[in-house]
């Protein structure tokens, strides 16, 4: 039972030979009456695939987002008048609702005013001040710096230690020794995803800046700490398995000593981290929301209680927690084919639980993230995890040595080489146009037209805002217009109500 568990929270040991892993795959064909499967071109193509079809959805989302936000650039005064005149929501009937509505009105209309505010104090700053304030954000920056600088080290340090002692025989071992090895570094990694983010917090109070581009910054600053994190954990494997101690690996070119089927413990490192995170989700939504809940509900007279105060639900908080596992599990589909069905299991999981703590544990959170930029700034952080995912992947396919032990590629240098091997079977013709399509000769004029087609539809979408702007300059005229009429009809009435009352 112990070894189960083991296998069942590491992937190693009975999960290790099942269809979830890289090994289980062979380089041996499926044939059928008139054509053989080539199996290590399907895994390879199909992995290609998700990426660019992840690639192609994303960006279509994220260009839709983005022409959203770049034709609703508004003065601050039209904002104003906006929120005051057209953001009541009519279709409300309930109480509760209508007082959150309220509240929400009233936080944008306050960081609006607070944001007019610093405006002015930075247009007011002098020289002195200003040296001051950007002299306080370099050393602040640095402190940020040296931060994610200790949490990458620790990392590291972590998975090196793992890999060197994971080795080590199970029964020589008790289980939380065990445990704690295998899964050093997913532990390295939520620590320091769970305390960078309040150090963040507290640092951004003292840069002064405005509370959108606070709240802007601290995200970016959490999103490049969780996806640098997976970064290093990938960088750090590739950098062992392709490292030799004391003996020659030019034979394979790879560490097979301790790695002789290193893509299953890539596999395995991703999917400890997947199962990692779903239960510290599941551990603090059960053992820490759900009691806050009741201490505050129960015990609201302790002034200790009072000051931790109920648990506040931050969308932007839990969006970045899907795009780090969402990343997880596009470097790790390669690796572990079956990553994206646990991956999305654990999704269905995650949202039933984080509804029910957002419904019984949590209040609004009092800083809301404004719903007009939302949109486009999650797709672009999902643009950002999926370009990062791709840079290991590329370096494992083109570059590492493909296992010799193991997977469809035993009889490959590298992954790639499955590729020209195809295309190499292909009639000569067919062959001269795919060599074509793949030289520079045909890069270069593709790059230059991607180029111009870029160049216009940035020019026609500055066009289109200029549109937008003289409509607005039009309706502006217009009630201007109205104005003075009803201006000229009051005053004309007035005349005629005077001269009634003379007679």
């Amino acid at each position: 039972f112990y070894s189960y568990v083991i296998d069942l929270l590491s992937g190693t040991g009975f999960l290790e030979e099942t269809c979830l892993f890289y090994g289980h795959y062979t380089i041996d064909g499926v044939k059928f009456h008139n054509f053989t499967y080539d199996l290590p071109l399907a895994y390879l193509l199909s992995t290609i695939a998700y990426l660019a079809l992840s690639l192609l959805w994303i960006v279509k989302r994220s260009v839709e987002g983005f022409k959203i936000n770049l034709i609703r650039s508004e003065e601050h005064f039209q904002s104003y008048c906006n929120k005051i005149f057209a953001g009541w929501d009519f279709c409300i009937t309930n109480r509760s609702m209508a007082d959150l509505k309220h509240s929400s009105l009233r936080y944008e209309l306050r960081a609006d005013l607070e944001e007019e505010r610093i405006r002015q104090k930075i247009a007011e700053r002098t020289s002195e001040e200003t040296i001051r304030i950007y002299s306080l954000r370099l050393f602040l920056n640095c402190i940020v710096l040296a931060v994610l600088a200790a949490c990458f080290y620790a990392i590291y340090r972590a998975t090196i230690f793992s890999q060197e002692h994971m080795k080590k025989e199970i029964d020589k071992m008790v289980f939380g020794e065990n445990l704690l090895i295998l899964y050093l570094p997913s532990i390295v990694i939520t620590l320091a995803n769970f305390i960078t983010p309040m150090i963040f917090a507290k640092i951004i109070h003292y840069e002064d800046y405005s509370p959108g581009f606070e709240i802007r910054l601290t995200i970016l600053r959490c999103v490049f700490m969780r996806l640098a994190t997976i970064c290093v954990l990938v960088f750090t494997l590739g950098s062992k398995i392709t490292s030799c101690d004391n003996y020659s690996c030019e034979l394979c070119g790879y560490n097979q000593k301790l790695y002789p089927c290193w893509e299953t413990q890539v596999g395995q490192e991703m999917y400890k981290l997947m199962i990692f995170d779903l239960i510290i989700i599941l551990a603090v939504t059960l053992f820490v929301d759900f009691p806050r809940k009741l201490l505050v509900t129960y015990c609201s007279s302790w002034k200790l209680i009072q000051c931790w105060g109920q648990q506040e639900f931050a969308i932007p908080d839990n969006v970045l927690g899907i795009v780090y596992g969402q990343t997880i599990c596009w470097i790790g589909a390669f690796f572990s084919p079956l990553l994206p069905a646990i991956a999305t299991l654990k999704f269905i999981i995650i949202f039933y639980v984080k509804e029910m703590s957002l419904l019984y544990t949590c209040r609004p959170s009092p800083r809301q993230f404004r719903a007009s930029n939302s949109n486009f700034f999650f797709l672009l952080v999902l643009l950002i995890g999926l370009c990062l995912a791709i840079i290991p992947l590329t370096i494992s396919m083109a570059r590492i040595p493909s296992s010799k032990a193991c997977g469809p590629f035993t009889n490959f240098n590298t992954t790639w080489e499955v590729v020209p091997k195809t295309v190499s079977t292909f009639p000569s013709s067919l062959q001269s146009l795919v060599y074509g399509v793949t030289s520079e000769a045909f890069a270069v004029p593709f790059f230059m037209i991607i180029c111009l087609i870029m160049f216009y539809f940035i020019a026609l979408a500055g066009a289109h805002k200029r549109v937008v702007v003289q409509l607005r300059e039009r309706l502006a005229l217009g009630s201007r217009g109205k104005r003075y009429l009803i201006q000229k009809l009051t005053e004309a009435q007035k005349d005629v109500k005077s001269r009634v009352d003379g007679r």
